[in-house]
C-alpha cells in the first residue's frame, strides 16, 4: 500500500495479543508510531507484566521499527480528552498526511474531524481477508476471539455485525 500509516496503541496491542502482528506488516508494509504509543504498549506493558508487550517489543525490534518523536501537538488536539498516545498518533498522521489505525471511538472522531482517514483493528483484519492473507475461517476465528476476550475492548456485537456486513457466503 502506498499510503503512509500511523498507528495508535489499540491495534498494536490487539494484534500482539492474538500474535498476528505480521498481518499489519503484510497489509501496509512499514507503519509509523509515536514515542508515546511505544511507551504505552511496550514500556508500560512490560512494567505491568503483560505478555503481549514482550511480543510487540520483539516484533518491532526484528523489523527495526522505531518510534517517531512528536515534538509539536496542535492545540486542537491538546485541548481534547485524548491520552498522550492518541494525541501523538493524530499529530504524526497529520504531519505525514497518513491514515491512522485507531480503535477508540472518541479518538477516531477527533482524527476524522482533522480530515484523517481512520481504520480500526477489525478493518485491518477485513483488509487482510480481502487481500487473501487470511482465510474466511481465520477471519471468523479472530473476530470470535476478539468478541470473547476480556482483555480486548471491542464488542462481540460489533464483530458479529461486521461479519454480517461483509459477504462471507460468496467468498
Amino acid at each position: 500500500m502506498s499510503c503512509t500509516i500511523v498507528t495508535n496503541s489499540g491495534p498494536l496491542i490487539l494484534f500482539a495479543k492474538l500474535n498476528i502482528l505480521h498481518l499489519i506488516k503484510e497489509v501496509y508494509g512499514k507503519i509509523l508510531f509515536p514515542k508515546a504509543v511505544y511507551n504505552e504498549t511496550v514500556v508500560d506493558g512490560i512494567r505491568h507484566g503483560f505478555f503481549d508487550a514482550y511480543t510487540l517489543r520483539l516484533f518491532l525490534s526484528q523489523n527495526r521499527w522505531n518510534p517517531t518523536e512528536v515534538s509539536v501537538l496542535p492545540s486542537s488536539i491538546v485541548n481534547t480528552n485524548l491520552d498522550r498516545g492518541e494525541q501523538e498518533a493524530i499529530a504524526l498522521a497529520l504531519l505525514k498526511k497518513a491514515m491512522v489505525l485507531m480503535d477508540e471511538e472518541y479518538g477516531r472522531n477527533i482524527a476524522r474531524q482533522h480530515g484523517l482517514k481512520v481504520k480500526g483493528s477489525l478493518g485491518v483484519l477485513i483488509e487482510s481477508y480481502r487481500k487473501k492473507l487470511i482465510t474466511k475461517e481465520q477471519l471468523k476465528f479472530y473476530f470470535a476471539q476478539i468478541g470473547e476476550r476480556n482483555d480486548i475492548w471491542i464488542s462481540s456485537k460489533l464483530c458479529k455485525s461486521l461479519l454480517e456486513q461483509i459477504d462471507l457466503k460468496n467468498s
